[in-house]
């Protein structure tokens, strides 16, 4: 087969690997993943070539290689500075975890651990029984079943005590939260059958006990999380849905999400502290089982936990499903950790708390410090006053109160692709034309970091 002049012209596989451009990568990524890149590079050379288009030379194959694999190699797990404000960014890790979770961590990881041996009598255990009977007891719950995530508390939940029957749920609480997470899926899954109550806006106590009838399993209650319904609407108050439930003989769930176990700061509006409420809060008000997050305002890994009645967390860690959602030990070690911090009340070492309770003037010494530095390039900037977020689905509608440093300019998104773009990616938000770059979820250690990418930002 006669090959076309215009292929002949391009590079062959061999040269672009063994490039000395590509000597760095090589040795990151291996020889096998770079010549996988040159070979896609190649061909696609090929296709434009036969189109008619210019034959690309080897220094033009050289550079779209490199440029795959230096994207390839950002595309892993790497630091970030978090300047958006938003403290619990799902797509930045949400919560960070204290430093003794990271050395408890560090100490078990790498060596044999007690996770399910009790060393008092040699025998096996039940693993992460110190953890679970800790979040107990912090959040003054009958029992604890610890698994990896909130959408697993829920759905072993579910599964456990009303598969096969059904489950009561308002219409205003049938929600989807990031990741496509929705409730009526979850139910689906998990077996039990949803009955809808009420309306989007409006249900009240008597739309729950209509429709209680001999397969009813439980009644599900849902935490708005990242939405509100205002105007003209209407729930039950938990503790009459618990008063229901009770009189019915049935358990009341409640999905809360959040996991909050103490007071938030003042930095929070405080209109909305009480769409946030506690895990305490939840089963004082007769909540039989509380599903929530521990990496988001419990400030610990990402997993899940369901507190409540013993009886009903017996059963729920019986069930086959717990042990394919249960924590590993890397997890549960840095769980013990956050949990020795709420014991001794040191919210200062868990990274959620300290960033949330930071005070107003304390970030704006920190911001003039960055726009000081960037005065010194030549570059204008502001100090402003900015309304940062919880996030991970918590308080979607109540502002933090916060400062930024505001740089105006006629590409704020490519600056922010700088930023972003840099050693270590720093990570801003676009808002009116301007970036923001927020102190309320910059660890205090950053700012060199913060000063050193925008003078790199600046000088290209």
């Amino acid at each position: 087969m006669v090959v076309p002049v215009e292929l002949q012209k391009l590079p062959k596989v061999d040269r672009v690997v063994d490039a000395p451009e590509l000597s760095g990568v090589r040795g990151t990524l291996g020889k096998k993943a770079v010549t996988a890149l040159a070979r896609s590079v190649i061909a696609e050379a090929r296709s434009a070539a036969l189109a008619g288009a210019e034959p690309a030379t080897l220094a033009e194959v050289v550079a779209r290689v490199r440029e795959r694999a230096e994207v390839r190699l950002r595309a892993g797990l790497a630091p970030v500075v978090n300047a958006t404000g938003v403290i619990l960014h799902t797509n930045l890790g949400r919560a960070p975890l204290p430093r003794a979770s990271i050395e408890r961590i560090a100490a078990i990881a790498g060596r044999y651990s007690t996770l399910e041996l009790d060393l008092s009598t040699g025998v096996r255990t039940r693993r992460g029984l110190q953890a679970e009977l800790g979040l107990a007891e912090l959040t003054s719950a009958e029992d604890v079943v610890l698994v990896n995530n909130n959408a697993a508390a829920v759905m072993l939940a579910l599964s456990t005590l009303a598969a096969g029957r059904e489950v009561i749920v308002s219409r205003g609480e049938l929600v989807e939260i990031g990741g496509g997470f929705r409730i009526p899926e979850v139910l689906a899954r998990s077996g039990a059958r949803l009955v809808e109550v009420g309306t989007t806006n409006r249900t009240r106590v008597d739309d729950y006990a209509r429709a209680i009838g001999e397969r009813t399993a439980c009644l599900l209650r849902v935490h708005p999380s990242n939405f509100k319904i205002t105007g003209f609407a209407e729930r039950p108050a938990l503790s009459e849905l618990a008063a229901l439930a009770k009189s019915r003989r049935l358990p009341l769930i409640k999905d809360l999400g959040g996991g909050l176990v103490v007071d938030l700061p003042p930095t929070v509006a405080g209109s909305e502290l009480a769409r946030e409420p506690s895990v305490q809060a939840c089963l004082a008000a007769g909540a039989d089982l509380v599903c929530f997050s521990l990496d988001k305002l419990f400030g610990g890994p990402q997993g899940g936990a369901v507190a409540g009645r013993a009886e009903l967390v017996r059963a729920l860690r019986d069930d086959p499903m717990a042990r394919a959602l249960r924590l590993d030990k890397l997890a549960l070690a840095a769980v013990e950790a956050v949990l020795e911090a709420y014991r001794r009340g040191a919210l200062c070492d868990i990274p959620v708390h300290a960033l949330l309770s930071a005070g107003i003037d304390e970030l704006e010494r920190r911001v003039d410090q960055w726009r000081l530095a960037l005065g010194e390039l030549g570059v204008s900037a502001e100090t402003v006053q900015s309304e940062a977020a919880i996030g991970g689905g918590t308080l979607a509608e109540a502002p933090v109160r916060s400062v930024a440093l505001r740089i105006a300019g006629p590409a704020p998104e490519a600056l922010a692709e700088r930023l972003r773009n840099g050693e270590p990616a720093v990570i801003g938000r676009v808002v009116e034309g301007a970036l923001l770059l927020d102190a309320r979820s910059v660890f205090p250690g950053e700012d060199p970091q913060i000063v050193a990418a925008l003078t790199r930002a600046f000088a290209k």
